[in-house]
This record gives C-alpha cells, sequence and structure tokens, in this order.
C-alpha cells in the first residue's frame, strides 16, 4: 500500500505540474501557431522543411563543442560582470506626434524598438515597449529607466513591422495597447496567426515569405528577405517565419536587418537590393556558444560591406541583458572597430531624434558618461 501510495503522489505530482504547464502556455500572450489555410500556405514555402522553417544553411542554435544544457547552465550560474549597467542610461523623451510630414525621422527605444517616419508614412519596427522580455515580468528586465515611452506617446502608426515572434521583439501587452493606432501589420509568414488570435483584423495583415514584397503605395515598396535566425514563443519552434526586410522609398533605401547571425544572404540581399543609405543590424546579445544566429562584432562591417550599406545603425543592445558581455561592450567594440571603414555610425541615445537625410552628424558616446543620476 505504501508503494502504491507513492505512485499515486508520483502520478499526480506529473498531472499537477502538466495542468499547470498547460494552462500558462495557453494564455493570450504566448500567441498561437499557424492552422487552417495559413499553414497551408506555409506547407507551401521553399523554405519550410521537415516540419519547420529551415535557414538557407544549416544553423544550431547552440555552436561548438558544448551542449545546450551546459550553455544553459553556464549561462544561469557562472558569474557576469556588468551585464546591466551601474547607474540609470542617459535617455531622451522625443514628442513623436510633433513631426511635421516633412520630417524623415528615427527614433531608437533600445533594444530592436524603433519609429520611423519616412516621406509622410509611419513605421513601428519590434515593439518592446514593457519593463520586461519575456513570458514573465520577473525575466530579462529592462534597464533601469530605459522603459519611458509607453502606447500613449505614438501617433497613429501606419506600419507595424515584426521581424520574428521572440519575446524580446514581439511582446503582447504592447501591441494589445497600440492595436487601436496601427492601421496595418508587416510581418514574416506564419506570425500574423498570433495577430489574428489577438483580434486584429485579417484584412490588416500582410505576411511574406522570403523574397515577396508588398507594395504600400506613392512608391514605397516592403519586401522580406532572409535572415539567419530561428523563432517561437512556446515549446515548438520554427513554425513561424523570421526575416530581414528591405524598405524601398522614392528618397531612402533601407535595411531593417531583425536578428541573425552571418551568412551569404546578406551579400544576395546588398547585390539585388542595394546600395543601402541606412542598414539598421543587430549588435548585442551575441556569444561564441550561438555565435550563428546573431551577429558577432567583428562582423558588422563585413555584413554592411555585403549590403553595400552607407552607414549603419546597431540595435539589440542597451535595454536587456540577454548574454553574458557587459552591457556597453557592443558600442564599445562597433566604436573602435570603425577606424578602418567608411561606413558612418549612427549611436543615438535611447530617444533621440535622428534625422535620416543627416549624414554628417557625429554622435556622443553617450554610453561613456558617468555622470548619471
Amino acid at each position: 500500500m505504501r508503494m502504491k501510495r507513492k505512485i499515486l503522489i508520483f502520478i499526480g505530482c506529473i498531472v499537477l505540474v502538466t495542468g499547470t504547464g498547460m494552462s500558462v502556455l495557453n494564455q493570450s500572450r504566448f500567441g498561437q501557431l499557424p492552422r487552417g489555410e495559413r499553414l497551408e500556405r506555409i506547407k507551401a514555402s521553399p523554405n519550410y522543411r521537415n516540419g519547420e522553417f529551415q535557414n538557407i544553411n544549416e544553423t544550431p542554435v547552440i555552436s561548438g563543442d558544448k551542449s545546450r544544457f551546459k550553455v544553459m547552465m553556464d549561462f544561469l550560474f557562472t558569474r557576469k560582470v556588468r551585464v546591466t549597467p551601474e547607474s540609470m542610461l542617459p535617455v531622451v523623451k522625443t514628442d513623436l506626434k510633433s513631426f511635421s510630414k516633412e520630417d524623415d525621422v528615427l527614433v531608437w527605444f533600445g533594444h530592436s524598438s524603433y519609429f520611423m517616419q519616412i516621406e509622410g508614412k509611419t513605421y513601428l519596427v519590434d515593439p518592446v515597449l514593457s519593463s520586461y522580455a519575456s513570458p514573465f515580468s520577473f525575466i530579462n528586465k529592462a534597464f533601469k529607466g530605459t522603459n519611458i515611452y509607453s502606447h500613449n506617446d505614438f501617433p497613429t502608426i501606419d506600419y507595424l513591422i515584426i521581424t520574428h515572434d521572440h519575446w524580446d521583439h514581439l511582446d503582447y501587452q504592447t501591441v494589445m495597447d497600440l492595436k487601436p493606432k496601427i492601421n496595418h501589420v508587416v510581418c514574416g509568414l506564419g506570425v500574423g496567426q498570433h495577430f489574428e488570435y489577438w483580434g486584429f483584423d485579417v484584412a490588416s495583415l500582410t505576411e511574406l515569405d522570403w523574397y515577396e514584397a508588398t507594395d504600400l503605395g506613392q512608391g514605397n515598396i516592403m519586401t522580406a528577405t532572409p535572415a539567419r535566425h530561428f523563432s517561437g514563443r512556446g515549446l515548438r519552434g520554427n513554425k513561424t517565419l523570421w526575416t530581414s526586410f528591405v524598405l524601398q522609398t522614392p528618397q531612402y533605401n533601407i535595411f531593417i536587418g531583425g536578428d541573425g547571425g552571418y551568412d551569404e544572404h546578406f551579400k544576395l540581399i546588398g547585390t539585388q537590393y542595394g546600395p543601402f543609405d541606412l542598414a539598421i543590424l543587430e549588435q548585442g546579445q551575441y556569444d561564441k556558444n550561438w555565435n550563428l544566429i546573431h551577429l558577432m562584432p567583428d562582423l558588422v562591417y563585413k555584413t554592411a560591406e555585403d549590403l553595400k550599406a552607407k552607414s549603419i545603425l546597431p540595435v539589440h543592445n542597451s535595454r536587456f541583458a540577454l548574454a553574458s558581455h557587459q552591457w556597453d561592450e557592443p558600442l564599445n567594440k562597433i566604436s573602435s572597430n570603425h577606424t578602418d571603414s567608411v561606413i558612418s555610425v549612427k549611436t543615438p541615445k535611447i530617444g533621440e531624434l535622428v534625422f535620416l537625410n543627416d549624414s554628417i552628424k557625429q554622435y556622443e558616446k553617450w554610453w561613456k558618461d558617468e555622470r548619471r543620476e
């Protein structure tokens, strides 16, 4: 009887844990896996094989000799130094509603979130305005003082652009708060299922496979291009497509990089769609253990050269600590590696106004400022 009781207790614990896990995963914020006609379209994609989306070349999430478990244990329990700032960062609160239609501007909100107004149209890329980048508020907290913008600060958003559905690029609370202001969503194939599940009008969703384009009108074209990364918000990954984008307007050609490691696709994109006035490239949250899925510091300028970019805006830094490097290392490295490159680098403060037609502005090294409150 004692053994039987232990077995019943064990089974009860398994049921409880399983039930709790399913309850959490069924919350709206996790989104929904593609189904129906959307899934059939996904299955017909040349980039979808063996039940999931694939990179151009084989891309394990964890590279090198260490197991995924070992890398996770090292990340969780190895002592980290200065992965977050010791004091508040210098941030700027720009009035996003004050621009005239003639202003071609960009405002970065830290990590990979930024607003653009170009030739009268407004774009918002991968917005995460919450104080954390995860399913749970106690994980991946934002650096102190960096979440000064809210949905109330935004004008109407003509186009919400989502590069992939990871939590640090697609935040449920942010998109739900902004929902009344969003006219249209452009995203990778399959990501629209999340938005449909969250109550967005299907007619307002444009999902693109790599090299598919959508005409935004008045000479503006958005094209989805490859990235070397992965996707997923729950236990099952790579069911939606990760992507970069090319935004072509009458006056500008802009590369929206999203997340992803170096590969041959950058040169292909540069040849087919370049040169670019601006390449917005991830530079941060990298590690030698996952160097195929995030861009390592020594490859940023090579990437920009492949793209034929005139200037770089480095993102994916300065808001969340998702890797073990010091928080300011990405900006220090892109600055120190710049000596032999003719490609200019834009390093605005969070919230600082960037005029896209200003090619000569010199940005201060604000991350070195010790005069913080």
